[in-house]
């Protein structure tokens, strides 16, 4: 009996890391926070980069963004941000590229990278076209 109580402790308690570990995971960015969305939405300060393939960014995107596809990012980056302070938010389709892409801003040297996440979840608006 002391067997199976001792293996359900440390199930739960292994549940309980991998949670914690996975809200770790939500704040640098795999889902949309609040503070990223109030952010963008407000018109602050910000340079709002899509991290998404050209066809992508014409389908739909939000409003004010600049297209740098992830894997363009560190060659042309300096060009489209110049100032590393600058306050950026990325974003890719379903939160995975812009994850990856704001690793690589911040190792580049860009001090204020926001993951905004995936489009897919931003419930507010969008736009297509050139």
């Amino acid at each position: 009996m002391k067997y199976i109580f001792g293996i359900i402790i440390s199930l739960v308690v292994l549940a309980g890391f991998l949670l914690v570990w996975n809200g770790n995971l939500i704040k640098e960015g795999s889902n949309m926070s609040n503070d990223v969305v109030d952010m963008v939405r407000s018109d602050e300060d910000i340079i709002l980069i899509d991290v998404r393939t050209p066809q992508e960014y014409r389908e739909r995107r939000i409003p004010g963004s600049i297209l740098l596809p992830d894997y363009e990012i560190r060659d042309r980056a300096a060009d489209v941000i110049p100032d590393k302070d600058a306050r950026i938010v990325v974003y890719c389709r379903s939160g995975r590229r812009s994850a990856q892409s704001a690793h690589v801003l911040r190792d580049m040297g860009y001090e204020n990278v926001y993951d905004l996440g995936g489009i897919n979840s931003w419930p507010h608006e969008t736009i297509s076209g050139d």
